[in-house]
């Protein structure tokens, strides 16, 4: 499922549905609505996220202005930011996906008194209410232990990092390096910077099978980006071997798409972590409301699992992201299974 209307054309859209009742939707909130950019619609992950604030705010969530589109583009979030506040959003929640150039429009909406939720990734500066997100070094340091665990500590392995321009980036980049120099020295890491562009992942990965057709691991760190790219490339190559079986590649992956879930029981990919789109979601919209109140939060354990945490620029809610194999794949609690099946 593909989900690419926004902005304008996503209320004209959700006019046209009987299922969705109107643009405007949710509830009217004390000290107003709540303006909302989604940082992309060009991979599952974020498609679930969006059809998640969706049905939340279509089932009695928060006032909320239409959703828009800043397509991995920081200029079209800060022009999407300032339109959704001229609109008369007084809370803003966003997922900048270049965190070090979104400073000066943090420093802007702090000037007005609106709470910033920013969700997956971590604005490096400017005041933030808070961050909803997993732990991202948690991410680098399961797949690498879970990598070197399953190659018994020797190999080689290709890292199709995303952007390093992002927080996500190279708190998983970084920490899957200090793990596998740490863990396990005999396995070598090949890193394959991609922008989180699929074409660009699958074009390094070919590149260095070509050189290392010896690469027995993968890691990537985005499912919704990643999977189908190296799938299809690996195929190709005749290279897509069952778990389990002789000259299979293992493959771990982060972000717990249905795709994802469905590779690892087809065996052709052994793991993923599942980051929380579900989550992501409700929490956004929760803090995003609770910051209209002018609620006042702490660092420390939460009552849904979570633990709030003081970062530099405020506060940080990591949510949990479990890994997911074989064992756990059907496990009901994972979001990827709770989507309703489209056809």
């Amino acid at each position: 499922m593909r989900l690419r209307t926004t902005g304008a054309a996503a209320c004209a859209a959700v006019l046209a549905t009987a299922a969705l009742a109107g643009c405007n939707r949710g509830s009217d909130t004390a000290g107003g609505k709540i303006g909302i950019d989604m940082p992309r619609t060009d991979t599952d992950f974020w498609n679930s996220y969006q059809q998640y604030l969706e049905k939340d705010l279509d089932h009695g969530g928060p006032a909320a202005l239409p959703l828009s589109n800043s397509q991995n583009d920081i200029g079209k979030v800060v022009s999407n930011v300032q339109a959704l506040t001229d609109q008369g959003a007084k809370a803003i929640v966003m997922a900048p996906q270049d965190t070090g150039a979104i400073a000066s429009e943090l420093q802007r909406l702090a000037e007005k008194k609106i709470p910033v939720v920013s969700v997956d990734t971590r604005p490096d500066e400017g005041k933030v209410y808070m961050v909803v997100r997993a732990d991202n070094r948690a991410y680098g340091e399961k797949s690498c232990d879970y990598l070197g665990r399953k190659l018994g500590g020797k190999g080689r392995v290709a890292e199709l990092q995303g952007d390093l321009s992002s927080i996500n980036g190279r708190d998983r980049s970084e920490a899957f390096a200090a793990c596998m120099k740490k863990k396990f020295p005999k396995i070598t890491v090949h890193e394959l910077a991609t922008d989180w562009k699929g074409e660009v992942a699958s074009g390094k990965l070919q590149s260095l099978l070509a050189q290392h057709p010896d690469v027995n691991g993968i890691y990537l760190q985005a499912g919704g980006a990643f999977l189908q790219p190296t799938l299809a490339l690996l195929e190709q190559k005749k290279l897509l071997r069952p778990a389990g079986s002789d000259g299979h590649i293992t493959i771990i992956s982060n972000d717990g798409i249905p795709d994802e879930l469905d590779a690892i029981r087809a065996g052709r990919i052994d793991a993923t972590l599942s980051q929380p789109a579900d989550l992501y979601a409700k929490y956004a919209l929760y803090y995003a409301e609770a910051g209209l109140k002018g609620k006042k939060f702490a660092p420390g354990p939460t009552d849904h699992g979570s633990t709030i945490v003081k970062i530099k620029n405020g506060l940080e809610d990591q949510l949990p992201a479990p890994l997911v194999t074989k064992d756990t794949v059907d496990d009901k609690k994972l979001w990827a299974n709770q989507l309703e099946k489209k056809k």
